[in-house]
């Protein structure tokens, strides 16, 4: 059951960090606590896989170079 917490805590904050996301990464995460039932965002951090994608928006962040590698 956790694959399925640990997917859509992934996909959905990969899809927060797209063009056009209707809200946030920041503000995703936080609803994304709530809906996980999580009292503290940080405990949402937990399901977050690592993924090529994911990967790839983490790097973007942390070199600006690269920010049209976002997905």
């Amino acid at each position: 059951m956790d694959f399925f917490r640990h997917t859509f805590a992934t996909n959905t904050m990969v899809r927060s960090h797209r063009p056009g996301a209707p809200d946030t990464p920041e503000r995703t995460l936080t609803v994304l606590s709530t809906w996980l039932g999580h009292a503290n965002p940080a405990r949402t951090y937990w399901y977050l896989q690592a993924t090529p994608d994911l990967a790839a928006i983490a790097a973007a962040r942390l070199d600006p170079a690269r920010q049209e590698a976002r997905p």
